[in-house]
């Protein structure tokens, strides 16, 4: 199984394949009103640091957790700027448990266990296939994540 061949931003158009293809890429299904919300700042801290060297974070807001993520795109947008300074790129809403699993989140748990919470994080490859995953509770700043991230970028 691979990533999905399209994928739709939060503004409706579809994510040009060259933007991931190649890098290291974080998915992190995200939510505007949970507890969690502030490891905005440390995935943007990530895309700072990483951003040159291969690392693209692709945030995929979810509201399946607590209806944390009620959001329209353009809520979801003028949140994550406003707040966080995200200029990282976020996918249209999506489910990432349950009978209406996304592709995307077909591909990543795969066989897994369900995403636990918001702020699931997935490390993607060069080669596009998963190299890790990391809990809700993994703090973007965590060393584990940023080794795992290192690792990847060679």
């Amino acid at each position: 199984m691979s990533l999905p061949n399209s994928l739709t931003t939060l503004d409706g158009t579809p994510l040009a394949p060259e933007v991931i293809d190649n890098k290291v890429v974080l998915f992190v299904n995200v939510a505007s009103k949970c507890g969690l919300t502030p490891q905005y700042s440390g995935l943007v801290a990530l895309d700072q640091a990483y951003g040159d060297q291969g690392l693209v974070i692709i945030g995929v807001p979810c509201n399946q957790f607590g209806a944390q993520e009620p959001g329209s795109p353009e809520e979801i947008k003028e949140f994550t700027k406003t707040k966080y300074d995200v200029d990282f790129t976020l996918l249209e809403k999506q489910d990432v448990n349950g009978p209406n699993r996304s592709p995307l989140y077909q591909f990543l748990v795969g066989d897994g266990e369900d995403i636990g919470w918001n702020f699931g994080k997935f490390l993607i490859g060069r080669d596009g296939q998963v190299v890790a995953r990391f809990d809700p509770q993994t703090k973007p700043d965590d060393s584990s994540l940023k080794a795992a991230i290192e690792n990847a970028l060679g």
